[in-house]
């Protein structure tokens, strides 16, 4: 992969000898390569599975027991197009399980009006997925620099993780914070295929 350098990698959920040897796979293309956009195959549409594929990851989960060929292409076209590739019933169990977790609580509740309009533009590039390294580019900042807004945005809003600030970020939505983007629920709405 190093060599290719793929847009797009089919990632085996099931590695011979490995038990998480296809997750361990997604996380490591992820931390060197974040542009690699992944689809996990798995062998069933179990909850845990999919979730598990998520976190690590995967921009799609494709079942192997309902493969077709067109599906699999339909599949790799969206995901290299920047789309989640996942069915109805793969949507429902990602939500169900979001929606089950418990409310994050927040230090302060006014933080945005604390942040610079620069870490406005960095929160708003963490919801919409973003990695560290892609908000450099987009924003013409070194890695290093981001790094260091997203600690500064953490103490500031009383955070500590990603998954927070994005929590915080949707939750105060209309305190002018997202300039007219969509949100990361509308996007992940939008980008599901049936």
């Amino acid at each position: 992969m190093r060599r290719v350098r793929p847009t797009v990698a089919l990632v085996s959920a099931d590695l011979p000898g490995e038990p998480q040897g296809g997750l361990n796979v997604l996380r490591e293309t992820r931390s060197w390569s974040p542009r690699v956009r992944s689809v996990m195959l798995l062998e069933n549409g179990d909850q845990q599975a999919i979730l598990d594929a998520f976190r690590a990851g995967a921009r799609g989960v494709f079942l192997r027991s309902a493969f077709s060929f067109e599906s699999l292409c339909k599949c790799v076209h969206r995901v290299h197009q920047g789309q989640v590739w996942a069915d109805s019933n793969q949507l429902t169990q990602v939500l169900d399980a979001f929606t089950q977790t418990e409310p994050v609580q927040f230090a302060n509740a006014e933080g945005m009006k604390l942040l610079s309009r620069r870490e406005k533009e960095v929160v708003h590039a963490v919801v919409d997925g973003y990695s560290n390294r892609e908000i450099a580019e987009r924003l013409s900042l070194s890695e290093h620099t981001v790094k260091n807004y997203v600690f500064r945005i953490f103490e500031k809003l009383g955070i500590s993780s990603r998954v927070e600030l994005v929590h915080y970020a949707l939750a105060h939505e209309d305190d002018q914070s997202r300039n007219g983007s969509e949100t990361a629920a509308k996007a992940m709405s939008r980008q599901a295929v049936s």
